[in-house]
């Protein structure tokens, strides 16, 4: 048997939204995931603002490298490469991570990896449930995503079956959320009311699952304003609005969707294995009714830990151990942030074998 020292130590910076997350694995065994968030810094503005997310990731960054290598019980001189969220999402929250995982790797003489946030979410299933089949079949459902991906190698071939149209599911529950006055983050907050909901007790719309509609993509605005609607005229005729069905019924039909058309992609592709991921996959009704319609159908459903599924830089650095496993070429120096990089660039490959141009002096001030 191999020994795991000889399988790749790479650390992972996220910073694509409001978590600034630092992870660091061996091959696909997870040794920390550090994570500092400022979720309660957007929460008084109902959502995420932007230049408060770069603030703070600019503030949480060292020291959030300094404990997960405190936890991981490695030096950053062991490191065997640096991965870094490239894209997408927010330009300048983006920005700040790049911007750190070029140094640290120009500093230690790393090669330096710029990963695609999607694909990282892929990946991540390695550390829980051990490497990918290929190909495959990922639903990934976050605040901005709602997606079906094709994967035949992680590293460099994601396809894209199905992608959102207008609001994707984490929105939609931020929005709702907001609608019942319950609060930001919406996600979890109405996992937890729709408990304690009867997820029948309202009728609310299944966006494009018409026989002419797209088999794979995705629309939750028209679900947003059916809800939102109802829930206006209960109050516009002075009755009490039933939170706890409410939330159970728009769950309901939110994973209603996923789960259907997750399950005859698997089918039509002939895919006999999903994986979840993405923030939403840590709502515990999708986790449920996947569960329940891949056994019906005879696919083995794969979900990390709720912990796995939200932002995180585990999930970078897993995408990066596999890139240097597979000895995929690193991206250069003048890496940049892509708000909106393809899913179907897993990684920002560099024009040249060249990153060995490391300053001796800078390395040894900072890390002998």
């Amino acid at each position: 048997m191999a020994d795991s020292r000889d399988e790749p130590l790479v650390l992972g910076i996220e910073t694509s939204c409001d978590e600034t997350g630092v992870g660091i694995v061996r091959g696909t065994t997870l040794l920390a995931d550090a994570i500092a968030s400022s979720v309660d810094e957007h929460a008084r503005f109902g959502g995420v603002v932007p230049e408060v997310a770069s603030r703070a990731h600019l503030e949480a960054m060292i020291p959030t490298i300094q404990r997960a290598l405190k936890d991981a019980g490695v030096s950053a001189r062991d490191l065997d490469g640096i991965a870094v969220t490239a894209g997408p999402g927010l330009a300048g929250a983006l920005l700040v991570g790049v911007s750190a995982a070029k140094a640290y790797a120009y500093a230690l003489g790393k090669p330096l990896y710029g990963v695609n946030h999607l694909a990282s979410h892929i990946c991540v299933d390695q550390l829980e449930h051990g490497p990918l089949p290929e190909p495959t079949m990922a639903l990934l459902v976050s605040g901005g995503h709602s997606s079906l991906l094709l994967s035949s190698d992680i590293t460099s071939d994601v396809r894209p079956l199905g992608a959102t149209i207008d609001d994707a599911a984490g929105e939609a529950f931020d929005k709702i959320a907001r609608v019942l006055n319950l609060g930001f983050p919406g996600g979890p907050v109405i996992d937890r009311y729709a408990k304690e909901g009867d997820p029948t007790a309202i009728t609310f719309p299944r966006g494009l699952t018409g026989p002419r509609d797209p088999a794979y993509d995705f629309s939750f605005s028209g679900l947003k304003t059916s809800v939102a609607r109802w829930i206006e005229a209960k109050r516009a005729a002075g009755e009490d609005v039933p939170v706890r069905d409410v939330s159970a019924s728009f769950q309901e039909a939110v994973v209603d969707v996923l789960t259907r058309k997750a399950v005859r992609a698997c089918k039509d592709e002939g895919v006999d294995h999903l994986m979840i991921g993405g923030g939403v996959a840590a709502n515990s009704r999708l986790r449920a009714l996947a569960a329940e319609r891949c056994e019906a159908a005879g696919i083995r459903l794969r979900v990390p830990r709720p912990k796995l599924c939200t932002d995180n830089g585990a999930m970078v650095a897993a995408l990066g151990a596999e890139m240097v496993a597979r000895n995929r070429v690193p991206s250069d120096w003048d890496l940049s942030a892509d708000s909106s990089l393809p899913v179907t660039d897993p990684h920002v490959p560099g024009r040249s074998h060249d990153h060995d141009h490391v300053h001796e002096v800078s390395k040894e001030n900072l890390y002998s």
